[in-house]
């Protein structure tokens, strides 16, 4: 007899007492807080991430058999490597040459032949790739034949708890599971509304280089090793599974444990690695630190597990809260692929967005935790030993992202791990700087993994491009600008200047205007026509390249003001800023990409580097550089709105910028387009899996990060010591409330709107100063304390009483 699977829009009552006792403390999901399916997942892009920063799960929630995808943080192959080619400075001086000759062919030859990295880049055993930890099946007994109906598969938010609940035979059956970050475990409860009806046989492996034995009398021990490019004796990981049943026996039989006749089971799941790099559990014995943390946390019952986890998740999510309505309530509460798919097909949904931003913070809380490795291009998610472009750290916009929406959503406590990351860089990149460059200060290039690669990739026309270490730097200067922290400043500021050191050794000066310029230089994956019609990608001088170069100069022009030091270097960067090239217009009303109109090889090309000083920059706005502003968007009309997923988000944000909600609205709602499991290729036509992972495609989580930043943009943006208030509100959008959301300033925004307009506003101050309020063509001062807080109309006076 087959299964069947009926939904149910209630809340699932018929739960033994265990599971009320536990679950009346919860918060309960909204439509903008829960994810929710009415079957299984059929692939890893329907099932439910949960995570604790390091630790990782995907919940597919079966019936007659689960798989749990298990992931940790530093589960990476390859190992560390000297990947540049220590006389390639040698050639530079004559690719500076060619390219002052206008020779760009032959320059991005030499620059093929000596640039690259020494050995296979990217596509090596040595350097590496992010890989799956492991896979946690549950094969289930009882009766397989009875139909199984209301289920219900459900990723709440607010708790970050994924609970899967059904009837059979006319039983309750439920699964409850999280990551908890304070007990370093990821739990899983089962629960039966009857007694002694949990039967299941538990098993543990690995697609490759892994061993499963019993681990004592009622737990499992994978064991094994990756591969490190030379010897093959890479990184060593360990993942431990204890049953804890209540009721029942526990059997274990070779590599697989069996529970027969149980009221209830909670399952814990520990691991780790002996990965000893810039960050990371930082231990050369995982075995001994995986058995600590599941005997610690077998001492205590489940509810005191899950109330140490949600009040711990809980102090980051709850800090801000979105609402949007939706623009038909009972679609609203429709299991999310339908959702999705009602929204495409229709005018779209204001409150799925609200999921979408809340789900990105979801995300970055589960992946991005103090004293742990950044999210990669999967975050921490991946079910393969091979992931999609090594599952490394791109530097190009792909890590920026993943970071974009931390500080302004008020979890700037979040980022540690990639400044951690951009320290660790400094050593191999100083290296790298010498190498190729002959030059101060450390540089990195596109790519980076856990072993400190700083080198260029394997191609010039995406490999060679020197800007990854400016873009990083952006967030150090900008964490400073949001929190204020001096401390933090005093520790940032001398990689900062590390980074603007290498940046001033590069610059020559071009011959047209005499201007200060980059070289060689990419403008990021993208390629152009000379006038001969030879297609290249290496320049003298690149827009994207200039526009960071100020940002980083200045910032460290203000932060050695502050910071009252290097007064001498301060002078070297002051000149130079001078003599950076502008952002130039072309003929066509557009941004120039490059310093001369050459004609563009893709003109819908994914990368919108050249408008870097929009977003996230600060170069250009409109009330700033109206030219400007007005060149960006003929820039962005364009490129073209079809992309993929993370320049969806990219131009989300940049249309935001340019006060334009209506058609940031359109962009996100193109990011929230549904994609097919089935489509996993490498081209345009991005938007989301049925899970509302980013479909790059395939998944890439970037734009998951992107899509919320670029709301948040929307909604509350800062430069210039103003605060503007809704400049980007889309006419969908006729209603709604956001609190927390962060300025520069350390300032924090509450806003509510009606049709379409601002009602009151609460700006709070965490550092006091003065703060310029803007909204529309109203405008008003404030001069707050520390800690103080002042509420506002719509016409930014104190409501009257």
């Amino acid at each position: 007899m087959p299964i069947h699977y009926r939904s149910s829009l209630l809340i699932l009552a018929l739960t033994s007492s265990l599971t009320l006792q536990v679950c009346a403390a919860l918060p309960p999901a909204t439509p903008e807080t829960q994810i929710w399916f009415a079957a299984p997942a059929n692939s890893f892009t329907e099932s439910s991430p949960l995570g604790n920063g390091r630790l990782g799960a995907m919940l597919f929630g079966g019936v007659d058999n689960e798989r749990i995808v298990l992931n940790e943080s530093s589960v990476w192959s390859g190992s560390v490597q000297n990947a540049d080619r220590p006389e390639a400075y040698q050639v530079l001086p004559e690719i500076q040459k060619l390219l002052l000759a206008g020779k760009n062919t032959e320059a991005e030859a030499l620059v093929n032949a000596n640039f690259t990295c020494q050995g296979p880049g990217s596509a090596g055993a040595q350097y590496g790739c992010y890989q799956v930890l492991g896979n946690l099946h549950l094969a289930f007994a009882g009766d397989t034949n009875a139909a199984v109906t209301d289920y219900r598969r459900e990723l709440n938010l607010n708790d970050a708890v994924a609970t899967v609940s059904y009837q059979r035979a006319g039983v309750r059956f439920q699964r409850q599971m999280f990551a908890s970050h304070p007990d370093e475990v990821m739990v899983l409860q089962l629960t039966a509304s009857q007694r002694k009806q949990i039967s299941l046989d538990l098993s543990l492996d690995r697609p490759e280089r892994s061993e499963t034995v019993p681990d004592g009398s009622a737990g499992l021990l994978m064991t094994g090793q990756l591969d490190n490019g030379t010897d093959g004796k890479g990184l060593r990981f360990v993942a431990r599974v204890r049953v804890l049943p209540h009721g029942g026996l526990v059997s274990t039989h070779g590599n697989v444990m069996k529970v027969t006749g149980a009221d209830a089971v909670t399952i814990l799941i520990a691991a780790g690695t002996d990965y000893v790099g810039f960050a990371g559990r930082q231990t050369k014995d995982p075995f001994a630190a995986t058995l600590n943390d599941l005997n610690l946390a077998s001492r205590k019952s489940f509810a005191s597990l899950l109330k140490a986890h949600v009040a711990d998740y809980q102090k980051y999510f709850n800090r801000v809260a979105l609402h949007l309505d939706p623009l038909n309530a009972q679609d609203a509460l429709k299991p999310t692929p339908q959702r999705i798919l009602l929204a495409k097909n229709g005018p779209g949904d204001p409150n799925l967005a609200a999921l979408y931003f809340n789900f990105g913070r979801y995300l970055l809380i589960a992946s991005s935790r103090p004293g742990g490795l950044p999210p990669n291009l999967q975050g921490i998610w991946a079910e393969e030993v091979f992931t999609p472009w090594n599952g490394d750290w791109h530097l190009d916009v792909n890590v920026q992202m993943n970071y974009w929406p931390a500080e302004v959503c008020n979890l700037s406590d979040l980022t540690d791990p990639l400044f951690e990351l951009i320290s660790s860089l400094q050593a191999p990149g100083a290296r790298t700087a010498q190498a190729y460059y002959h030059a101060r200060g450390w540089v990195a290039h596109v790519i980076a993994n856990p072993w400190g690669f700083t080198s260029p990739g394997e191609s010039a026309s995406w490999g060679a491009t020197t800007g990854g270490s400016a873009w990083l730097c952006q967030h150090l200067w900008d964490h400073w600008l949001f929190t204020g922290d001096t401390n933090f400043l005093a520790r940032a500021y001398p990689i900062m200047k590390g980074a603007a050191q290498f940046y001033a050794d590069l610059l020559i000066e071009e011959p047209k205007h005499h201007y200060l310029v980059v070289a060689p230089a990419n403008s990021p994956e993208n390629h152009f026509y000379l006038p001969d019609g030879h297609d290249t990608a290496i320049s003298l001088g690149t827009t994207v390249h200039a526009q960071m170069l100020r940002y980083l100069f200045d910032a460290c022009i203000d932060a050695s003001k502050i910071l009252n030091t290097d007064a001498d270097f301060r002078a070297e960067l002051e000149a130079k800023c001078a003599r950076l090239a502008p952002t130039q217009i072309g003929s066509n009303g557009c941004v120039m990409e490059w310093p001369e109109e050459y004609r563009e090889a893709e003109p819908h090309h994914r990368h919108i580097s050249h408008l870097w000083g929009l977003y996230p920059g600060a170069e250009i706005a409109p009330e700033l550089t109206p030219a400007l502003a007005q060149a960006s968007r003929n820039t962005l009309i364009a490129r073209g709105d079809e992309s993929v997923g993370w320049s969806y988000a990219y131009k989300a944000a940049l249309w935001a910028r340019l006060n334009d909600g209506d058609r940031a609205w359109l962009l996100i709602r193109r990011a929230l387009n549904p994609v097919s499991t089935q489509e996993i290729r490498y081209d345009n036509g991005g938007g989301v899996y049925l899970n509302l992972f980013d479909a790059c495609p395939p998944f890439q989580i970037d734009a998951n990060f992107g899509v919320p930043a670029a709301i948040a943009e929307m909604l509350v943006q800062s430069r210039n010591n103003t605060l503007y208030l809704l400049p980007a509100l889309p006419s969908a959008w006729s209603q709604g409330t956001v609190t927390g959301l962060c300025a520069r300033g350390g300032f924090v925004v509450d806003l509510n709107w009606q049709d379409g307009r601002l009602q009151t506003t609460t700006i709070h101050s965490r550092n006091g100063g003065q703060c310029r309020i803007q909204y529309h063509d109203t405008s008003t001062t404030l001069d707050l304390k520390k800690g103080d807080s002042i509420v506002l109309d719509s016409n930014l006076a104190k409501p009257s009483k």
